[in-house]
This record gives structure tokens, C-alpha cells and sequence, in this order.
């Protein structure tokens, strides 16, 4: 019976296991996440089509958009259990040193308290 019940619990949680997609709609992921901070010089040919598609990331859980898009270039923490994911489109000083300030381009995504994609802007610093 033990064996049983394991052998369900590890079918559930192989299927829940699933991998990053490769596209969403127009834009290409895998060229996104491997692009990490835009110091490759490939996410600014891709800007146009993650604006195409934001409105498909919105209301999606952090740790969805996470997969989606690979792990942010910045993650910050801000008031009232909010969090924000940095992902930056154009090489800067980033690239040389992830802990400076930079001004190049990103888009900046922020989560509400319970974890929901809310708000998708586009800056040249880092939010507040």
C-alpha cells in the first residue's frame, strides 16, 4: 500500500514538473533568458515583441512569469509585500557590475501582495 501511494505521489509530482516555454506568441524566450542583463546585445531586438505580448504575463504568480522569462536580472523587495523583477533591455553598466546603479533601459515588473503580476512599466532607473 505504501509503495502504492508513493508511486502516485511521484507520478503528481513529475507531471506538475513541467519546462520553461520556448515562445510567447511573438517573442522568443529562449533568446531572452539567455540574453541575462541585455549584455549580449539580443533582448533590444526583442523589445517589440515583449510589448507585444505583456498584456499575456499580467495576473500571472511570480514564480510563473520566473519560469517564463528566467530569473529576473534584479529582484527587490518593496513596501507592503510588493516585489519587483528587473529585467534589463540594453547593455550598460550592469554588465560590468550588477551591484552599480544603471541607467540603461528595462522593463520593471511589479507584483502585488499576494504575488500577481499588477503593473509592467519600462525605465531607466530602478523603482522606489
Amino acid at each position: 500500500m505504501k509503495h502504492g501511494f508513493l508511486a502516485v505521489v511521484l507520478m503528481g509530482w513529475l507531471i506538475s514538473c513541467k519546462s520553461a516555454p520556448d515562445k510567447l506568441g511573438r517573442l522568443d524566450l529562449v533568446k531572452w533568458r539567455q540574453d541575462r542583463g541585455a549584455c549580449n546585445g539580443v533582448r533590444p531586438t526583442l523589445v517589440k515583441d515583449f510589448k507585444i505580448e505583456q498584456a499575456n504575463l499580467m495576473g500571472k504568480f511570480a514564480d510563473d512569469v520566473g519560469q517564463i522569462l528566467g530569473r529576473p536580472d534584479i529582484h527587490q523587495l518593496g513596501a507592503r509585500n510588493q516585489k519587483f523583477y528587473v529585467y534589463f533591455l540594453e547593455k550598460g553598466t550592469q554588465c560590468d557590475d550588477i551591484t552599480k546603479k544603471s541607467t540603461a533601459s528595462k522593463v520593471i515588473l511589479r507584483f502585488n501582495a499576494v504575488g500577481l503580476l499588477s503593473e509592467i512599466t519600462y525605465q531607466n532607473d530602478l523603482p522606489e
